[in-house]
């Protein structure tokens, strides 16, 4: 792959304003730093005029959420191509599934799961200052990473909110530390429980935890008055239980690699195709709001919060 990279020495940068010289190189950007740099490296980004793929979360606070909102706008009159890494939206499968869920009627509630063992712990290391631990174990510290329910669960709760079209208005909740206690787990909760309630009164619960040798599922299942999409099985059922639509797995795509080649292809033919910004903030901003209800356990309102 060496004949393909051409990096010397002058168009290396660090430093936590280097972005803003290697932006400067490119035609598009990728933005996969930890995602509490993810507001100002998009507002570059688009100051810059750079066509974009963001990955998720793109903030991991309400102010931070401002910030790529405002920045969408001007995305959108410059009509840059903005890709956010909720890949779902690029699955042949949930595609369908959303071409089809008229079939199922409304929907009037939701589940949502990302349940597993958890993630890394990068230890201390002898010598590190205090700001390059937190960046080397950046999942653990909320300004960085948002808690987990930010930086993985948004998936399952975006996928919700896209078959909703619409995002919530209410949330309470609660979550806490029951194994992930020590200071090599930063501040982060390792279980979160939300009952998010969206403006029509239906209601989205959601389940997060990363606990080992618990029960794992990373799923979602819309419920609407005439039947039930089960995403993970792809296929949608009446209120029977009969099967009237299976997705055929044959036709089943890789989305993390499709998401980079719709882009990449509208950029080659000159398209303005893509503005997944707003609902990228929005879906994260619906993450965050959570994790504020499990935090606070109090009910809160979404007009309040951003």
């Amino acid at each position: 792959i060496k004949n393909r990279i051409d990096v010397p020495e002058e168009r290396k940068y660090v430093g936590f304003d280097g972005y803003k010289k290697a932006m400067a190189h490119a035609d598009v950007v990728i933005l996969t730093t930890p995602p509490g740099f993810r507001p100002i490296h998009f507002e570059e980004a688009v100051k810059q005029g750079k066509e974009i793929f963001m990955e998720k979360p793109v903030a991991t606070d309400p102010a931070g959420i401002k910030r790529v909102l405002d920045a969408a706008e001007i995305a959108k009159q410059k009509k840059l191509n903005v890709v956010v890494g909720l890949q779902r939206h690029y699955q042949n499968s949930y595609r369908e599934l959303y071409a089809k869920k008229e079939l199922i009627g409304d929907i009037t509630s939701a589940q949502a799961w990302w349940n597993n063992d958890g993630v890394w712990v990068n230890p201390r290391k002898p010598g590190q200052t205090e700001m390059e631990y937190q960046m080397r174990n950046w999942y653990y510290f909320n300004w960085l990473c948002g808690d987990h329910i930010v930086e993985q669960h948004i998936h399952n709760i975006d996928v919700v909110n896209w078959f909703k079209g619409s995002y919530p208005v209410k949330a309470q909740g609660m979550g806490g530390r029951q194994v992930r206690k020590g200071k090599d787990h930063g501040e982060i909760f390792d279980h979160h429980y939300v009952e998010f309630q969206y403006a029509d009164g239906s209601i989205l619960n959601s389940q997060c935890r990363h606990i080992p040798g618990t029960m794992s599922k990373v799923d979602e299942l819309l419920i609407g008055t005439k039947g039930k999409i089960f995403c993970g099985a792809a296929h949608i059922k009446d209120n029977n239980g009969k099967v009237i639509f299976q997705f055929d797995r044959k036709n089943e795509n890789d989305p993390y690699q499709s998401e980079h080649d719709e882009l990449f292809a509208a950029i080659a033919k000159g398209e303005y195709k893509f503005a997944d910004a707003e609902n990228g903030a929005k879906s994260t901003m619906t993450a965050i709001f959570g994790r504020m209800a499990t935090y606070s356990g109090q009910v809160l309102l979404w007009d309040k919060l951003i």
